[in-house]
């Protein structure tokens, strides 16, 4: 079967037009008419706050505080309580939450100090997303042009565990890409340079006419979506760099993590870009990933001053401290709606229904909550795909092994495995709820 690409290349199209062009089904046969399934792992950071997360027996996501942003896709949305991290092993518990999270393997022996526990290093084993990248990529029907992307929101310039929680392997953490400038380029350019994307889109015109009539109608809505996105994402970029901050930045103790006024913008561009990304079949895995465990984000735009972390270890008596984690997790709760959001106004390409339909977007967060680092009940959200499959409120057996819940999201994915990470904790196989 001749690729898009080599139908394209034969029309003489340009290379600065396949990205936008060769995911489009009027260019070729879809691959084997196969479903095109995605999986996209959003993660936040400190742990939640129970009695404000938690939905209720009847899974009403309106009577959950932090969950209402959530209430308009109560029927494709799933939330499991009762899933444990039980790797174990040396790090403190943000270091094993987050760096075990996707990987169900312990760290490695190492020092790098943290909290009161023993040092750690990093990941002894591959996590999930990369485990169902790399059965995807073996198989011409499934393989796309990254496989996977990994794409940070105010995620801070060094490496240890508390920052990485994806691997390619035991020892391999990836570090996700959390400047929409670089995002851009890698899905579309070769410079940074604004004025060369300009260019690319302005040269696009010719390559156009000579495919419009090989286009569907569907075709050409979705290629005009994913022109508009790149050329609006360049007038946000550039309003970005050129605004002045609201509250310019103090001068503050420089171990202490400063975000930004514009994350919010920054944030929504990342999700813009993974979505688009994803429907022009560039990658069918995705993590986006917020801050890091033991953030000290200071998230001025909910009018919080305080660090993150700082916060989220207040008693539960500190009424103010409360106030403002609600408020924090609330808005953690808002991007996702909007990931999801964006997903479901976007038309299958060559399929039926829309991107939602066919992608499991899963929340997670390296700890239950925060003041106790406890590392059970960590709060798992499930939206559209296999979240969709048996939505509402789910309450499974106290310290059901998250190993389980990664098996459970590869099955989903066509990847059939027997076991993930620590065997012991695979030993019952893939989670399933009803």
């Amino acid at each position: 079967m001749t690729s898009r690409r080599q139908i394209l290349r034969n029309l003489g199209i340009s290379g600065a037009s396949l990205p936008f062009l060769s995911s489009l089904p009027s260019l070729g046969a879809a691959r084997n008419g196969q479903a095109k399934r995605r999986v996209i792992f959003m993660f936040s950071p400190n742990g939640t706050l129970p009695n404000k997360f938690w939905p209720g027996n009847d899974g009403d996501l309106s009577k959950s505080a932090i969950l209402t942003p959530l209430a308009p896709l109560q029927k494709q949305t799933t939330v499991l309580k009762g899933i444990s991290n039980r790797v174990g092993g040396d790090g403190d518990r943000h270091m094993r939450g987050m760096s075990c999270l996707l990987t169900g393997a312990r760290l490695h022996p190492g020092n790098i100090q943290g909290g009161s526990d023993s040092p750690a290093g990093w990941a002894s084993g591959i996590s999930i997303d990369q485990e169902i990248k790399n059965f995807l990529q073996k198989s011409e029907a499934t393989r796309t042009r990254f496989g996977s992307l990994e794409v940070g929101v105010a995620v801070p310039d060094r490496a240890d565990p508390w920052t990485r929680m994806s691997y390619a392997g035991s020892n391999q953490p990836l570090a996700p890409l959390d400047d929409p400038y670089q995002m851009l380029d890698k899905l579309y350019g070769q410079s940074k340079d604004r004025e060369t994307y300009a260019s690319i889109l302005d040269s696009l015109g010719s390559d156009l006419k000579q495919v419009a009539g090989k286009l569907s109608k569907e075709d050409r809505a979705l290629l005009d979506q994913h022109l508009s996105l790149v050329r609006d994402l360049e007038k946000e970029m550039a309003a970005a760099q050129t605004s002045e901050l609201v509250h310019p930045e103090p001068d503050l103790d420089p171990n202490i993590e400063l975000v930004n006024d514009n994350t919010p913008q920054v944030a929504r561009m990342q999700m813009d870009l993974l979505v688009n990304a994803m429907a022009n079949d560039m990658a069918r895995v995705g993590t986006i990933q917020f801050m890091r465990s033991v953030g000290q984000a200071r998230m001025r735009w909910l009018d919080i001053n305080e660090g993150h972390h700082s916060l989220s270890h207040e008693p539960d008596k500190n009424k103010d401290a409360q106030a403002k984690l609600e408020k924090i997790n609330i808005w953690f709760a808002q991007q996702l709606a909007y990931l999801a959001k964006r997903l479901r106004d976007t038309p299958e390409a060559g399929g039926q229904g829309n991107m939602l339909d066919n992608t499991t977007i899963v929340w997670v967060n390296e700890l239950g909550k925060g003041n106790s680092h406890t590392l059970h009940d960590l709060p798992i959200v499930l939206i559209g795909g296999q979240g969709g499959e048996r939505p509402g409120f789910h309450q499974l057996p106290n310290q059901t092994p998250h190993n389980r819940l990664l098996m459970s999201l590869a099955h989903h994915m066509g990847h059939k495995i027997q076991s993930f990470g620590e065997k012991k904790w695979s030993a019952e196989g893939p989670l399933k709820w009803s």
